[in-house]
């Protein structure tokens, strides 16, 4: 059997899984995600100095635990990436309903650490937050469900997927965290489209975002506070908005120079949100464009290669996750420059943060999974199993 989606693969009888795994892997997609994270760790020995001094640590402890929490979400991306696709799908249900529950247990369990908002647990020694978790495993879970829609005699996938994203949707709200609700309906939608979504249901689903936008601005000071601010024509300059626009313009093109940054001393959370103004500050336009073209590839890449994939579930969960992924880093990045009201998400696999980089972890894992060469049914075995005669 010889791979037909992704270029001619022979699969050799009795081949162990680390030389099988190496050789059907996307090293183009794996290479820029190393990348990424050494550039995380390269901004981390800028932003978290000031963190680590505010708090009375040693200069590099946020550094040390950077190296920590990537460390454990490779070793995450990496075995996830070595499963079969069934085995990610089984693991992605199960792995949905645990993160589901975590969610919706917080407003009794859980804690705000004083920023108003009650999304992690507090593990005493680490912290979690659960709504990471949640957003991979129900690409996964609204994936199984779609495609088995399209089985005949299958269940009414959309229907049901439909009703869990309002679900996860409005206990996200409750946080209140916004943006990552916001995040879960544009990767949700991504793989309804995919999948054959009606135009005017998709144009519904907007609508009811916006009227829900409306009635969170009348009823959330949290939230109308935010778009207040992306609204005024003026930015304060004492503000998180203010300074990150400013360092970033203090930046030009070749930055400031290495460790010659203000702005790390200034932002509470320039080692997470804000992130891309210590880098726009300190190396400057340069490394901007360098982290915008990788997270561009890996996109382009992943959609190229799902694109000549016969396998409907794997299509579906890999459009939704690369559309994860990539939306997040667009919202980061577009908070930083004000073409987006503040939503308080990280920058995958750079900003701080252990739940952020261990989730992204599995994430890309599975990505990584369903991007893999590997042999399929021929085009007339596939017919079949969709049912055609």
């Amino acid at each position: 059997m010889t791979e037909i989606a992704h270029g001619a693969v022979v699969v050799l009888p009795g081949e162990a899984i680390v030389s099988r795994w190496w050789r059907t892997i996307d090293k183009g997609v794996l290479g820029a995600l190393v990348l990424l994270f050494a550039v995380g760790l390269l901004l981390g020995f800028a932003a978290s100095v000031p963190l680590a001094e505010r708090n009375g640590l040693p200069p590099f402890h946020y550094v040390y635990r950077q190296a920590i929490f990537g460390s454990m979400a490779f070793a995450v991306m990496l075995g996830i990436s070595m499963m079969s696709p069934q085995m990610v799908r089984r693991l992605g249900v199960i792995g949905f309903f645990f993160a589901a529950a975590a969610v919706m247990l917080l407003p009794v369990l859980g804690t705000d650490f004083g920023k108003g908002a009650v999304r992690w647990y507090s593990l005493g020694f680490a912290s979690v937050q659960p709504s990471e978790f949640l957003k991979p495993v129900f690409i996964i879970m609204t994936a199984w469900l779609m495609a088995s829609a399209n089985e005949p005699g299958g269940p009414p996938g959309k229907t049901i997927s439909f009703a869990v994203l309002i679900l996860i949707v409005a206990f996200l709200a409750l946080q209140p965290d916004f943006g990552q609700a916001m995040l879960t309906i544009v990767a949700w939608s991504a793989v309804y489209f995919v999948a054959g979504a009606p135009i005017f249901i998709l144009t519904g689903v907007v609508a009811c975002v916006g009227l829900v936008g409306v009635l969170a601005y009348n009823n959330s000071e949290h939230f109308a506070r935010r778009i207040d601010g992306f609204l005024s024509p003026d930015v304060d300059p004492r503000t998180q908005m203010g300074y990150a626009i400013d360092a970033i313009r203090e930046g030009g093109f070749f930055g400031t120079g290495v460790n010659e940054g203000r702005v790390k001393w200034i932002l509470p959370d320039a080692h997470t949100d804000f992130i891309i103004a210590v880098a726009a500050e300190e190396y400057g336009l340069v490394m901007v464009v360098f982290i915008v073209a990788l997270f561009g590839f890996i996109a382009a890449r992943c959609l190229f290669r799902l694109c000549s994939e016969r396998d409907t579930f794997i299509r579906l969960a890999g459009t939704g996750l690369t559309v994860l992924l990539a939306s997040q880093a667009f919202i980061n990045l577009g908070v930083a420059v004000r073409l987006l009201p503040a939503k308080g998400m990280t920058l995958p696999f750079v900003s701080y943060g252990g739940s952020s980089l261990i989730a992204m972890g599995a994430l890309t894992g599975m990505l990584l999974c369903f991007t893999r060469t590997r042999p399929q049914a021929e085009i007339g075995d596939h017919l079949l199993s969709n049912g055609y005669r």
